[in-house]
């Protein structure tokens, strides 16, 4: 099947669009501007291959050539095509399908959540088909740090983001010196593992675990989780819940055109 995949994909190599994508993704990289030769030579290409279209580029306004060094940089056209389509409605059409069989397969709810305005927000969720089931009210606001998917959020913030949040959020301001620290050393361990888990944090038999969908370089990320009730027969396993909750993610943040946050 691999390979017939890959026939498919051969089959319509467009050799020019994959040559002017190589370019944008080197000059993205790249920390200062650069120059045709060492475009070339990082691209593994002579300058006549590759000049052509990066001059197409440069004529289409997604790149500019500066005037005193002939070198070259992107412009800011891709940061604005993206802003034109709204992220959360991607992420939420995304996601339907992939959450619904994650559902199925665990036979448990799972909820997708952001953080806004200082809370988390649950901004969609698919229902478990068991008749015993757990659900949380699309559209809820909780506090970050008493919750898995607040934690997540948080560990994968950057280190002056993380602080900047917590010097005005009220939940972490009421907590004791001791707790703060237990905090830190909690989202330390998250930010390793790249998954987040509690045992009955808010009620007695449940457990929850969380993922992170997309990615914290590009700024858009969400939590994925699932808040498992606890049978007394046939218990599940929380190693096989986190792997069907990571391949879930995964999918999640590759339609969404990402690189996965543990690439």
């Amino acid at each position: 099947m691999a390979k017939t995949d890959k026939s498919e994909k051969s089959k319509y190599h467009v050799p020019a669009l994959e040559k002017g994508l190589d370019i944008l993704e080197q000059l993205s990289s790249a920390s200062t501007p650069l120059s045709l030769t060492q475009l070339a030579q990082r691209l593994g290409r002579n300058t006549n291959e590759i000049f052509r279209v990066l001059t197409g580029l440069e004529s289409r306004g997604y790149v500019r050539r500066e005037q005193h060094s002939g070198h070259y940089r992107l412009s800011l056209k891709l940061y604005e095509l993206a802003h034109q389509y709204p992220p959360i409605q991607n992420l939420l059409s995304v996601s339907v399908q992939p959450m619904d069989k994650l559902a199925e397969a665990l036979r448990e709810s799972c909820h997708l959540s952001v953080i806004r305005r200082g809370s988390l927000v649950v901004l969609r969720q698919s229902l478990s088909p068991a008749r015993v089931r757990l659900s949380i009210d699309v559209g809820g606001r909780f506090p970050v740090v008493n919750t898995v998917s607040g934690r997540l959020l948080l560990a994968c913030m950057s280190p002056d983001e993380r602080a900047r949040f917590l010097a005005v959020d009220p939940d972490y301001q009421s907590l004791s010196a001791e707790a703060r620290v237990q905090l830190a050393a909690r989202l330390e361990r998250i930010q390793q593992n790249c998954y987040a888990t509690a045992e009955h944090e808010t009620h007695v038999g449940v457990r929850d675990y969380a993922v992170l969908i997309g990615n914290p370089d590009v700024g858009l990320v969400a939590a994925l989780a699932v808040a498992s009730l606890t049978p007394v027969i046939e218990p599940k396993d929380g190693d096989t819940i986190l792997a069907h909750l990571q391949a879930c993610a995964q999918q999640i943040t590759t339609e969404l055109g990402f690189t996965t946050h543990e690439d």
